[in-house]
């Protein structure tokens, strides 16, 4: 079990090694001044998501020619959007069931691996994550991989997700005397595996795809797992699909074109939340873990072992908000790039939302592709109005009144030529509390334009998500306290208009709806309708 011991004080930036039952972990922690800058960003972006997962094996003989670590850190380095709280590897050579290489800590990708680190994480195969909190605080003890030691050795667990009946697993876990070191419902799934289900025979090794499928039977949604054994890898999608999970190719070097690459045999196999990591690393999309799906990655290459279906009168409800906000716009998700559905909601827009205008634009670059999509549908004239600041550190000290309202302009500057004596529409892809695009309607009126016509290229957010996103509560949002038209008043647009939630939904499923293939979104924090309903109450 992990221990939260022999962790340095917030002051000293330094590493540590922390004993764990047959194998070194090295836990990294930082400075009081990197906890407040993480803290202080998650209150002025107001939504996170809570982690990424990724997974790598390398094929044929052991040991391997592939750096593994250095695979799994680039992997982490493409979802480091996805997290920015903390991250972690662990590495097997697949020899012994006892010894993981294991190195994780609190702070971003760059500063937690250096060449030591990566030198420590020798392996053949191995799993990393990179992390927001949900549920479990913001601590080093919290920090993912998860390793626990079972009656057959060492497992690790990495989690992208958050289990909506967290408080009830609790307590079946603290039930039968097992003892938990963190919040976290990471940890309650790792604990959750360690015992074999009743009426599982396992006198020939342990049953591990029975033993995902009792957890799966228990805890319905929400997550995306990656699991690490001695010598093998488990990808676990839950029977809803709400997470997104994928797996890739390692292809040689000169394999050539991605579209040549179903005949080229793999160096190994990787599986990651988003595919947006993969060229970098050399890899190839393969497809999509399918919900309740658990695939088993071995250096032979993949296999489904088992699906569990979703109960008959429940659809997919894969999050919608990955296309709208969260994934990075390269990624592949049900066969479609994100990129490509948020230029064809922002087409969409346009038919709902039309405007006279002579420009449209785009807070950068989160609402640039519906921007584009706007323009091309409406035959207006696109044009960067907003330069963006890249050097900004988040914590900026605010020294008066005056300049903290002048706030954004820390973050953006107007290009004047394009926007004075203009009317102009401004795309965004959300909007969660209001606090930044009334300063950025003021910095273009003041560099001369004649009119902001605002447009969000999606719903307007209204409810708490509970399935690993850290929406804001009900009152913090501010689409609970205003409408379309009383938000404009306030921000000081001309006009401000959504995507309808029906325009949203039929743009993420036209190429399906084409196709024939079923699928299913979320749409919670939208209309308030949860896929498995609300958690459980909380009991302590």
């Amino acid at each position: 079990m992990l221990s939260s011991n022999n962790v340095s004080t917030p002051q000293q930036q330094q590493q540590q090694h922390v004993r764990i039952e047959g194998h070194d972990q090295q836990v990294v922690a930082t400075s009081s001044a990197a906890t407040l800058s993480i803290a202080e960003s998650k209150e002025l972006t107001g939504l996170t998501h809570e982690c990424g997962v990724f997974g790598a094996i390398a094929c044929g003989d052991w040991p391997t020619q592939i750096d593994i670590a250095h695979v799994i850190c680039l992997g982490l380095v493409a979802l480091q959007h996805r997290g920015q709280e903390s991250a972690g590897i662990a590495t097997s050579e697949g020899k012994c069931s006892k010894n993981f290489n294991v190195h994780k800590g609190m702070g971003m990708i760059s500063t937690l691996f250096n060449d030591d680190s990566m030198k420590k994480l020798r392996g053949n195969l191995g799993i990393g994550h990179t992390r927001y909190s949900t549920a479990g605080a913001s601590e080093v003890v919290n920090c993912q991989p998860f390793v626990v030691h079972t009656a057959h050795g060492a497992m690790a667990l990495a989690h992208n997700g958050e289990l909506v009946n967290n408080e009830s697993l609790r307590r079946e876990v603290l039930g039968r005397g097992v003892g938990l070191s963190t919040h976290s419902d990471s940890e309650l799934i790792a604990q959750s595996l360690c015992c074999a289900p009743e009426g599982v025979s396992e006198h020939d090794g342990p049953n591990w795809p029975a033993r995902i499928r009792h957890f799966m039977m228990f805890a319905p949604l929400s997550y995306s797992l990656v699991i690490m054994l001695k010598d093998k890898i488990y990808a676990v999608r839950d029977t809803y699909g709400n997470r997104p999970l994928c797996i890739g190719k390692i292809v040689p070097i000169n394999s050539g074109h991605a579209g040549n690459s179903t005949e080229t045999p793999a160096d190994g196999w990787v599986v990651s939340s988003e595919s947006c990591g993969f060229l970098s690393i050399g890899a190839r999309y393969e497809r999509e873990v399918e919900p309740g799906e658990i695939v088993e990655l071995t250096r032979k290459g993949y296999r489904t072992v088992d699906i569990v279906e979703r109960p008959d009168f429940k659809r997919m409800a894969f999050c919608i908000f990955e296309y709208v906000y969260f994934a990075r716009s390269d990624s592949i998700f049900e066969g479609q790039m994100v990129y490509s559905v948020r230029l064809e909601c922002g087409r969409q827009l346009w038919r709902e939302a039309p405007v006279d205008a002579d420009i449209v634009s785009s807070v950068p670059e989160s609402g640039t592709a519906a921007a584009h999509g706007y323009a091309r549908e409406s035959n207006l004239e696109f044009a960067e109005v907003l330069c963006r600041n890249r050097y900004v550190g988040r914590t900026f000290i605010q020294p008066s009144t005056r300049l903290r309202q002048l706030g954004v302009a820390k973050k953006f500057g107007a290009l004047s030529e394009n926007v004075a004596g203009k009317r102009l529409v401004l795309i965004d892809d959300s909007i969660v509390r209001g606090n930044t695009i009334g300063p950025i309607i003021k910095l273009l009126r003041d560099a001369g334009a004649l009119e902001v016509h605002i447009r969000i290229a999606s719903p307007p957010l209204q409810y708490p998500c509970y399935m690993g996103i850290n929406i804001p509560t009900r009152e913090e949002l501010i689409a609970n306290k205003l409408n379309a038209k009383q938000l404009a008043r306030h921000v000081g647009a001309d006009s401000l208009a959504y995507l309808s939630v029906a325009g949203l939904v039929q743009t993420v499923q036209r190429k399906h709806v084409a196709s024939g293939k079923p699928t299913g979104h979320c749409t919670a924090c939208l209309t308030g309708e949860y896929p498995g309903g609300l958690p459980d109450e909380l009991s302590w």
